[in-house]
């Protein structure tokens, strides 16, 4: 029976690492709901498929920050922990990978980290000579890193990953010892399963370096608070930790805004300071 089922989530499971992706098409908030000033964006992924974001324009801007948000739902739900920079002078980007709202394609690991850099030089084009800083959310810190890699960061004056895993096995391996069924066989199985061809520590370590800021909270409900201080430990410098008190998953800047939203504006000033 044992060997049955496991052959069974092994077929469940195939190409597991697409797994992490979780999207929606649904809309979930509109941004003028919120007092939001925007505009849409449009732009395409390096294999054309056609990608959709959100564009919150800053008067005299002093920067631009793209989100990369999480593997579910979609960025009409994201939006709402980065749009509110947009009234602090910076610009924001919050956009879909491929297979989420209104993006096109089909979901893929491969495809998102493709679409990241695709969106970094989309920002670059729409306010030419403006520093770029990077937010990273869980699974969208690992896209980040990997986007950065590919795009060369040019421009990049500052990183902050939230709620971020530091390996997709490992986070995988976390998940599976969940399910008694695969509780003592979740190393190998994970390692069978997953790629961890954009491992987010091995990024981290050769990243440019730019001031980065690492959040996690010791209660995350979703990725283990060990996952998040060995991705700042592994992470090459300038670096800060922030730990966020609670039981939150990527929540510093909603559920605990009044803590970290301005903490966040006076490091984004400091990296961008002449």
């Amino acid at each position: 029976m044992l060997w049955s089922t496991t052959s069974a989530l092994l077929l469940l499971l195939s190409g597991c690492t697409n797994v992490f992706l979780q999207p929606s098409r649904r809309l979930f908030v509109r941004p003028e709901s919120v007092g939001a000033r925007w505009e849409e964006a449009r732009f395409n992924s390096a294999d054309g498929t056609a990608l959709t974001g959100l564009w919150f324009p800053a008067a005299a801007a002093r920067g631009t920050a793209v989100q990369f948000h999480g593997n579910a739902e979609n960025m009409t739900s994201h939006f709402l922990s980065v749009w509110w920079l947009s009234l602090e002078g910076w610009n924001v980007l919050a956009f879909d990978y491929r297979g989420y709202g209104a993006s096109g394609g089909k979901k893929s690991l491969g495809g998102a980290v493709a679409d990241g850099a695709a969106a970094l030089a989309y920002a670059r084009a729409r306010s030419p000579g403006l520093p770029l800083a990077v937010i990273g959310q869980s699974f969208g810190g690992a896209v980040a890193l990997a986007s950065l890699e590919r795009d060369g960061g040019e421009g990049l004056s500052a990183l902050i990953l939230e709620s971020t895993f530091s390996s997709f096995v490992g986070i995988a391996r976390d998940k599976l010892k969940l399910w008694w069924l695969t509780r003592y066989i979740r190393g190998p199985l994970a390692y069978g399963l997953i790629s961890d061809r954009y491992r987010p520590s091995r990024l981290a370590a050769r990243r440019k370096p730019v001031p980065l800021v690492v959040l996690h909270s010791p209660g995350d409900p979703v990725v283990p608070y060990e996952q998040g201080r060995f991705l700042y430990n592994a992470a090459a410098g300038p670096k800060e930790w922030w730990e966020v008190s609670g039981k939150t998953h990527a929540g510093a800047f909603s559920v605990h805004g009044a803590e970290f939203r301005p903490r966040l504006l006076r490091f984004l000033e400091a990296a961008v300071r002449p």
